[in-house]
C-alpha cells in the first residue's frame, strides 16, 4: 500500500501530511461536536480542518434550495435564521422512535414528520426540514460523518480502509445499529463499533500497563456513561457499564435557559427564542469554567436582553441535573464488586467534565482527584484512532484483546408478556446462550419471537428490538415442540438470533434490525439516491457555501468602509465598489467559482485600506491608548482576511 503523508501541526492533532502505516480512522461522533483522528508515527492525533480546527459541531442545515451544510457555519451563520431546518444532537435521538421524540418536543425547535414504520407504529424519528424534506437521525449523523471521512481522504491523500466509530456504552441494541446505518450512508466501512470509554482508557495509554482498575466517567453533550475497565495479563476487560443516554452538557444549558426565562419574564418562547436562549446559555456556562461571573446579550422578539451570570448561581441550577449521575457510579461499582478505593485511577471524558463542580463532583465520588491529562473533548477520538490502526494491521496489533460487555439484558417475550432473558446485562462480549422452549397451546404450527432488551421483568416495561416468525411446524400437543433460541452478540455489541425447532429441523435466523433502526432497503435507498445526485449535491453544497462567504466579504467592508471612511482615498473606493458590485451581480448566479474569483477580487482591492487601519492601530497604541478596544472594533468592521477576524475565527475549547 502506498503510503500518504502527513506533518504534525502540534501534540495530539495534525493538519499536513506525514508517513502513516495505515488509512484507518477513529471518529468521534459526539452529540455537541465530533472529531476524526489517525495513528501517526505510533501515536493518535486529531486531524485539523482549514481554520486549524479539530472540533466539528455535530450540526447540520437544511436550506430550501435542497444544499446541506455541516459543521461550524452551520451552527453560527445559519442556525440562528433556520432553527427548525438546522438541526444539532441529533445523538440523542439515533436509534429512537417517534414516540421518544415526542417526550422530548418541548426542549426541541424541530418539527417531527409523521411517523413511517412498522405495524406497532413506532418506525424511524424523522426530522421535517426546509423543501418539504423528511431526514432521520442516521441521514443528519451521515452528514456529519461525510465532512469528518473528506477531511481524513484529503490528509490521507487517497481512500479510507475503514472506521472505528465510538458509542455511549449505555447504547441499546437501536442506537448502535442506528450508529451502524449512518456510517455506511456516509460511505465508511464500520471496522467495529467501540464504547466510548474503553476508548478513552486506550487514548491514556491503560493497554499499555502490566494491571489495574479504571473508572471511566464520560459526561458530553447528551450522554453519561461509566465504565469500570480492568487491565490483566494483556486483557482489557469492562467489567460493568451504567449511565443515561438522555444526559449530559445540554441538558446543564436547558437548566440555565429555563432560569434565565424566569428572571427576565420571558414566557412561552418561539422556535428561534429556543434556539437562541440555548445558545446564550452554552456561552455562559463555558466562560463561567475559568471565570466567576459571565455576561452574554440574547436578542428574542426584537427584545435584547443583557444576561450575567455567577459561577455559584451556575452551580446552583445545575447541580439537581449533575446528581443523576450519582447512582449509575455507585452501581457500576457494585456489579464490578468494587468499593471506590480499589480502583486505580478515574479518568474524566466529555467537554462537560471541564467544569469545576463536575471535576468536584467526581472526585467526592470516587474519593481521588481524577485524571484530565489529555483533552476530555479530544480523548475518544484518539483511543478509537489507535483500535482502528490495530484492526487495519498497524504497529501492535496483538498487544491488547478488548472485552466490551452488554450494556442491557437481552431475553425473549414468553407468554403473559414476561422477559426470559438469555444474555444479561454486563455480560462479556462477543457471547452467546441458548435456551429451549415450547409450545403453550396445542397443534400450534409456529412460533412468534419477540427480542426484547431491559432489566425489567414484563415486555411492556423494556424496549422491543425485533419480531420475527418460524412457521412450518407440524401440529402437535402444547409442550410437545421443542424451539432452541440462540442469542449471539459479536465484537460490535449487535445481536444474532437463530430459532431451530429440534423435531422438524425448521429454523429462522435474523440480524436483529431494532424497529428503531433503518432497514436494509431504506439503506439501499439512500446509499442509490446520493450516488445519483453526488455531483449535483457537490454544485449545490459549493455554491451555497460560496454565497454565504459573499455576503460576509460584503457586509465586512461595507462596515469597515462606513467606520473609518477617513482612512478611504477615492482610488480605494471607487475599487472596493466596484469589486462589491461585481460581487453581488455574479453571487445571483451558479457558479460557486465566479464568485470565489469576486471575492477574492473584493480583498485583492481593499488590501491597502486594511493595511491603513491596521497601522493606525499600532500607531494609537504606540501612544498608549487601549489597543484591545482599537483591535475590537477593526475586529468587527474587517474583512475576512484580515488579522483580526482570523484571530476571532479561531475558537477555543468548547463544553460537550
Amino acid at each position: 500500500m502506498a503510503e500518504a503523508l502527513f506533518q504534525i501541526a502540534e501534540p495530539g492533532q495534525s493538519r499536513v501530511k506525514h508517513a502513516c502505516r495505515t488509512r484507518a480512522i477513529g471518529i468521534d461522533l459526539g452529540t455537541t461536536n465530533s472529531l476524526v483522528a489517525i495513528v501517526d508515527g505510533g501515536k493518535p492525533v486529531c486531524l485539523l480542518d482549514e481554520q486549524g480546527e479539530a472540533i466539528l459541531p455535530s450540526v447540520v442545515h437544511y436550506a430550501a434550495d435542497g444544499a446541506v451544510v455541516a459543521g461550524a457555519r452551520a451552527r453560527d451563520e445559519l442556525a440562528p435564521d433556520f432553527p427548525r431546518d438546522t438541526i444539532a444532537s441529533v445523538k440523542r435521538f439515533m436509534g429512537r422512535g417517534p414516540r421518544d421524540a415526542e417526550a422530548t418536543r418541548k426542549l426541541t425547535p424541530y418539527v417531527f414528520a409523521p411517523a413511517q414504520g412498522d405495524g406497532a407504529g413506532e418506525g424511524v424519528v424523522r426530522f421535517a426540514v426546509a423543501g418539504g424534506k423528511a431526514v432521520t437521525p442516521m441521514e443528519v449523523s451521515a452528514e456529519i460523518l461525510r465532512v469528518l471521512r473528506a477531511r481524513a481522504e484529503e490528509a490521507l491523500g487517497g481512500p479510507l480502509q475503514g472506521a472505528v466509530i465510538t458509542v455511549p456504552a449505555y447504547f441499546d441494541e437501536g442506537q448502535r445499529q442506528a450508529t451502524r446505518d449512518a456510517g455506511r450512508l456516509a460511505g465508511l466501512e464500520v471496522l467495529r463499533l467501540l464504547n466510548e470509554p474503553t476508548a478513552a482508557a486506550l487514548a491514556y495509554g491503560l493497554d499499555k500497563q502490566a494491571e489495574g482498575t479504571f473508572a471511566v466517567f464520560d459526561l458530553g453533550g447528551g450522554t453519561f456513561d461509566i465504565s469500570i475497565l480492568k487491565l490483566e495479563e494483556g486483557v482489557f476487560e469492562v467489567k460493568s457499564t451504567g449511565g443515561n443516554s438522555a444526559l449530559g452538557g445540554d441538558d446543564f444549558d436547558r437548566a440555565v435557559a429555563d432560569a434565565l426565562v424566569a428572571r427576565h419574564g420571558l414566557g412561552t418562547l418561539d422556535a428561534h427564542g429556543v434556539r437562541h436562549l440555548l445558545d446564550a446559555a452554552r456561552a455562559l456556562k463555558e466562560r463561567l469554567t475559568t471565570a466567576e461571573e459571565a455576561t452574554a446579550e440574547v436578542t428574542i422578539g426584537g427584545q435584547t436582553l443583557a444576561l450575567r451570570l455567577t459561577r455559584a448561581e451556575l452551580e446552583a441550577l445545575v447541580t439537581p441535573v449533575l446528581d443523576r449521575c450519582a447512582a449509575p457510579v455507585r452501581q457500576a461499582l457494585k456489579d464490578a464488586g468494587l468499593e471506590p478505593s480499589a480502583l486505580s485511577g478515574v479518568i474524566l471524558v466529555g467537554g462537560a467534565t471541564r467544569m469545576p463542580l463536575v471535576r468536584r463532583s467526581v472526585e467526592g465520588l470516587f474519593g481521588r482527584e481524577p485524571l484530565a491529562d489529555i483533552d476530555p473533548d479530544q480523548v475518544v477520538a484518539l483511543g478509537a484512532a489507535a483500535q482502528a490502526d490495530v484492526l487495519a494491521g498497524g504497529v501492535g496489533a496483538t498487544d491488547v484483546l478488548l472485552l466490551d460487555v452488554v450494556p442491557l439484558s437481552l431475553g425473549l417475550e414468553t407468554y403473559g408478556g414476561v422477559v426470559e432473558k438469555l444474555i444479561n446485562k454486563n455480560t462479556t462480549v462477543p457471547c452467546g446462550a441458548t435456551q429451549t422452549f415450547t409450545t403453550f397451546a396445542d397443534n400450534q404450527t409456529g412460533f412468534e419471537l419477540q427480542v426484547v432488551q431491559g432489566e425489567r421483568e414484563l415486555v411492556a416495561d423494556c424496549r422491543k428490538l425485533a419480531q420475527f416468525t418460524l412457521k412450518g411446524i407440524p401440529p402437535m400437543p402444547a409442550g410437545m415442540a421443542r424451539l432452541e433460541v440462540t442469542f449471539m452478540v459479536d465484537a460490535d455489541g449487535l445481536l444474532h438470533v437463530t430459532a431451530r425447532e429440534e423435531t422438524t429441523g425448521k429454523e429462522a435466523r435474523i440480524e436483529v434490525k431494532p424497529s428503531y433502526g433503518l432497514t436494509d432497503q431504506e439503506v439501499e435507498r439512500m446509499l442509490r439516491d446520493s450516488f445519483a445526485h453526488a455531483e449535483e449535491d457537490v454544485k449545490l453544497r459549493l455554491l451555497t457555501e460560496q454565497r454565504v462567504e459573499a455576503d460576509r466579504t460584503t457586509a465586512a467592508a461595507s462596515s469597515a468602509m462606513a467606520a473609518d471612511a477617513e482612512l478611504l482615498t477615492e482610488a480605494d473606493r471607487t475599487a472596493i465598489d466596484g469589486a462589491l458590485a461585481a460581487l453581488a451581480t455574479v453571487r445571483a448566479g451558479s457558479d460557486h467559482q465566479a464568485i470565489r474569483s469576486a471575492i477574492e477580487e473584493v480583498e485583492r482591492a481593499s488590501k491597502e485600506f486594511v493595511t491603513r487601519r491596521m497601522r493606525r492601530v499600532v500607531e494609537l497604541g504606540l501612544r498608549g491608548q487601549n489597543v484591545a478596544t482599537v483591535e475590537a472594533k477593526v475586529d468587527e468592521t474587517a474583512p475576512k482576511t484580515d488579522v483580526a477576524t482570523r484571530v476571532r475565527d479561531h475558537r477555543g475549547h468548547t463544553h460537550g
